[in-house]
């Protein structure tokens, strides 16, 4: 029952990973009706990992910035619910080394919506976070979008 369980899980990675390359390769909009579909199927109760990729996922293809939003806070909300062993199945990273690029999103939301405070406490917490980030790409991306942010804030 476990091994169907975890086969009908990375069906639905492979799902979110597909429906992503749709984006990256500029089909913005059918990328949001597959993530649409997909969050209807696996709802506000589904599995911690599906939701936070999911919803992380969502925020990048809304065209409102309040909906953008919306879809960041639903995705620190399901990271707060992720177990490192259940994201170790799928991935390397350790959860509280999302925590950087979640808080950054939020960050970049609030500056959308004009709301610098709400966008430096974000900040600040994505900033005091990046010591779970590793010396990779990922980390060194995340940490260079960070001080970007900052200097944005800093202009502002």
């Amino acid at each position: 029952m476990m091994e169907q369980q975890e086969a009908s899980q990375d069906i639905v990675m492979t799902r979110i990973g597909q429906a992503m390359m749709l984006l990256h390769g500029g089909d913005r909009e059918e990328a949001r009706n597959r993530f649409a579909l997909l969050w209807s199927e696996i709802g506000e109760e589904g599995d911690a990992l599906h939701r936070c990729t999911l919803a992380h996922c969502m925020a990048d293809v809304q065209d409102d910035p309040a909906d953008e939003l919306a879809w960041d806070l639903r995705a620190l909300s399901a990271a707060d619910g992720l177990s490192d062993e259940r994201l170790a199945r799928h991935q390397t990273l350790a959860v509280r080394a999302l925590y950087p690029s979640l808080h950054l999103n939020l960050a970049a939301d609030y500056v959308k919506l004009h709301r610098p405070e709400e966008a430096r406490a974000h900040l600040d917490r994505a900033r005091a976070s990046t010591d779970a980030l590793g010396d990779d790409g990922y980390g060194r991306g995340v940490r260079a979008a960070i001080a970007r942010l900052e200097g944005t804030l800093g202009a502002g």
